[in-house]
C-alpha cells in the first residue's frame, strides 16, 4: 500500500531517535537545588487544581497536562519568587492573575517536542475551550487506552482526528475491535498508522490487507500471550510493519515475510529498523527494493553502518571492480577518493555514479559488506589530508570548518587534498550548504554530476536555494539547453540572475532576431565575459548596439562612461 506522504517526513515522526530535538530543560536559577524537585511537584499539583477547579477540565485531563509539560511549567516557576513555605500559594496567585496559554501546555503534554510547539499553537486563541473538539478528542482517545503523552504522534500526522467529535472517534475505535483486535492492539495500530483513525465509511481492501498483515505478525510474534503486552509493545511491533508499508511492500504479504524471520525482527528495535531503511534509501534506489533487501537479508540489520572507516578504492575492489575499472573511477572522481565513514557510503557510491551496481551487489551478496575491512588507501594522500586537518584545528573557527568538512564527506567527498581545496571556497553553515545542495538535486541534476560541478566551481554552494533554483529554471525554460550544460559551465550558477544572466542573454536574443549577427556564442562566452569585453564585442557587431544594450537591457545607466572605457 502506498501511503500519502514520504518515508522521511511521515515515518520518522514515530521514531524518537530520528526526530526528537535535544532541547534542554530551562534552569531554575531562582530555586535552590535541594528544592527543585519539590518545586516542580508543587507546581504540577497547583496547575492540576487550576485546570480542574478553575478552568473546568476533567481531573484526568488536568493531571495528564500538568505532569507532561515540564518546559511550559518550568517557565512559570522561573517567574515566581521561591519561598519553600509559600511557594504553592505564590503559584496559585500567579495563575489567578496571569492566565496561561492552554494550547502550549496541551501540545507539550501530548508529546509534541517543545521546540515545535509554537508551530501548532493557533493564533488569537488562548484557551482550549475556544477549540470545540481538540481536548474532548484527546480525552476520548486517552480513555480508550492511548498514552496521553503519545497523542502528539496522531496530531502531527493526522490533525483531522482532533476535529472529530467524541462520538465519531468512539465509533471508529469500536469498528476496529469488530475485526478481532483488543484495545491495546488498536492503540498500537493507530499510533503506527494514524490515518486509520481518519477513515470514514466502509474500510477498503487495502485496509483489510493491512489488518491481515498485522494479525499474522501478532500471531507469529505471540504478543497476546506475552506478560509484557501493552499498548507500547503493540506499537513497537506495528512500527516495524509500518516501515515495510512505507517502503512499498505488497499488501497482505508483509506479515508473512516478517513471520518467517520473527527471531530477527523481534530482537531488532523499530528505531534500528527505521534507521537501516533510511540508510539504504540513501542509495537512490527504489524503496521497494530496500524493503526486499531488509526482508530477504535481515542479518544486515545487525551490521554497524555508522562508525567503520572505508576506503573508496579498497571497497570497490572488494566488491569486484578490476584494476582498469578502478583506475577509470579514480581518474574521473578524484574528489571521492581516500577514506570516509561507512555512514557516508550511500552518497559516496552515488557520487561515483555506481550506486545501482553497488546496491545490487549488496542485495545479491550482503556478506560482502559484512566482511569488508579497510584497505588500499594512499598513505601519502592520507598524510597530506591529515596535515590539512591540523591546520583546521589550529584555525580560529575549527568547529565551524569541521562541520563543513563533514558535509562534504556526507555527499561523497573523501579524505584527499582536493576536498580541502573545495572546503576553503565554501561559505555558510553546514546546514545551509546541505539545503543548497538538496535544492539543486531537486531540480533534476544527477547526484554524481552535481558533485563534479561542486568540485569544479565550489562557489555555487554559496548561493541561496531560491537563487539556485531560479537560475536552473531560467536556463532550462528560457535558454533551453539541457541541464547537462551545467556540467560544462557550472560557474553559470555563480552569476547574478537579474543583473547579468537575464539582460545579457536577452540582448543576444534581440541581436539575433534583428539579424545583426549570425555567429553563435556559447552561454559561457555570453555570461562570463567581463563588462568591458562584452560592450566591445557588442560595438564590433554594430556601432549602435552598446547604446541599445544600456538603454533597454543593462541595469547600468552610465552608457557614455562605460562605452568610452571599452573603446580605450
Amino acid at each position: 500500500m502506498s501511503l500519502p506522504k514520504s518515508l522521511y517526513t511521515l515515518l520518522s515522526r514515530h521514531f524518537s531517535t530520528a526526530t526528537k530535538t535535544t532541547t534542554r530543560l530551562p534552569k531554575l536559577s531562582n530555586v535552590p537545588h535541594k528544592y527543585k524537585s519539590e518545586a516542580v511537584e508543587r507546581a504540577q499539583k497547583v496547575l492540576t487544581d487550576y485546570l480542574h477547579g478553575t478552568r473546568g477540565f476533567s481531573f484526568p485531563s488536568a493531571e495528564h497536562i500538568s505532569k507532561n509539560c515540564r518546559f511550559s511549567l518550568t517557565n512559570i516557576i522561573k517567574r515566581v519568587d521561591f519561598s519553600a513555605p509559600r511557594f504553592s500559594n505564590r503559584i496559585q496567585r500567579f495563575l489567578r492573575y496571569h492566565p496561561i496559554n492552554e494550547f502550549e501546555f496541551f501540545f507539550e503534554s501530548i508529546g509534541i517536542d517543545y521546540s515545535q510547539v509554537c508551530h501548532f499553537v493557533p493564533p488569537n486563541k488562548y484557551f482550549l475551550s475556544e477549540d470545540g473538539t481538540v481536548l474532548d478528542a484527546a480525552c476520548e482517545l486517552s480513555a480508550f487506552g492511548f498514552p496521553w503523552n503519545m497523542l502528539g504522534k496522531l496530531y502531527e500526522e493526522e490533525l483531522s482526528i482532533f476535529r472529530e467529535s467524541s462520538k465519531v472517534l468512539k465509533a471508529r475505535l469500536s469498528r476496529f475491535k469488530e475485526y478481532g483486535f483488543g484495545n491495546h492492539s488498536v492503540v498500537g495500530m493507530c499510533l503506527a498508522f494514524p490515518y486509520l483513525l481518519s477513515l470514514e465509511g466502509d474500510l477498503g481492501g487495502d485496509i483489510v490487507a493491512l489488518f491481515d498483515d498485522l494479525k499474522r505478525v501478532f500471531v507469529e510474534f505471540d504478543i497476546e500471550n506475552s506478560a509484557e503486552a501493552n499498548a507500547e509493545s503493540w506499537y513497537e511491533v506495528c512500527k516495524k510493519v509500518r516501515v515495510f508499508y512505507d517502503l512499498g511492500g505488497e499488501n497482505g504479504k508483509i506479515g508473512e515475510f516478517l513471520g518467517r524471520r520473527k527471531d530477527v525482527f523481534l530482537e531488532c528495535p523499530a528505531e534500528v529498523l527505521f534507521q537501516k531503511a533510511k540508510y539504504f534509501c540513501k542509495f537512490g534506489v527504489r524503496k521497494v527494493d530496500v524493503g526486499l533487501l531488509l526482508l530477504q537479508s535481515p542479518e544486515i540489520l545487525n551490521l554497524d553502518l555508522e562508525t567503520p572507516l572505508i576506503s573508496a578504492l579498497g571497497l570497490l575492489k572488494h566488491f569486484g571492480l578490476d584494476v582498469q575499472e578502478l583506475e577509470a573511477v579514480s581518474e574521473k572522481y578524484p574528489h571521492a577518493m581516500g577514506r570516509n565513514k561507512m555512514a557516508n557510503l550511500p552518497h559516496l557510491v552515488r557520487a561515483l555514479d555506481l550506486h545501482e551496481w553497488f546496491f545490487t551487489k549488496i542485495k545479491n551478496e550482503h556478506k560482502l559488506l559484512a566482511n569488508y575491512v579497510i584497505s588500499d588507501f594512499d598513505e601519502d594522500t592520507a598524510k597530506e589530508f591529515s596535515d590539512g586537518l591540523e591546520r583546521i584545528q589550529s584555525s580560529s573557527t575549527p568547529i565551524h570548518t569541521m562541520t563543513k568538512l563533514n558535509f562534504l564527506h556526507g555527499i561523497g567527498f573523501g579524505e584527499n587534498p582536493l576536498t580541502l581545496l573545495v572546503l576553503a571556497r565554501l561559505h555558510g553553515r553546514s546546514s545551509e550548504l546541505q539545503k543548497r545542495f538538496d535544492s539543486l538535486l531537486s531540480t533534476g541534476i544527477e547526484f554524481s554530476k552535481l558533485c563534479l560541478m561542486i568540485r569544479t566551481a565550489p562557489k555555487i554552494l554559496n548561493q541561496s536555494p531560491e537563487s539556485l533554483e531560479a537560475k536552473v529554471k531560467f536556463i532550462s525554460e528560457e535558454m533551453k539547453p539541457s541541464l547537462e550544460y551545467l556540467n560544462i559551465f557550472p560557474a553559470f550558477l555563480c552569476f547574478d540572475l537579474e543583473n547579468r544572466i537575464k539582460p545579457r542573454y536577452r540582448f543576444y536574443v534581440w541581436l539575433k532576431e534583428k539579424g545583426l549577427y549570425s555567429k553563435s556564442y556559447s552561454i559561457a562566452s555570453i555570461i562570463a565575459t567581463s563588462e568591458k569585453k562584452f560592450v566591445a564585442r557588442a560595438f564590433g557587431i554594430h556601432p549602435a548596439a552598446p547604446k541599445h544594450w544600456f538603454e533597454c537591457f543593462s541595469y547600468r545607466k552610465s552608457f557614455n562612461t562605460c562605452l568610452e572605457t571599452s573603446l580605450t
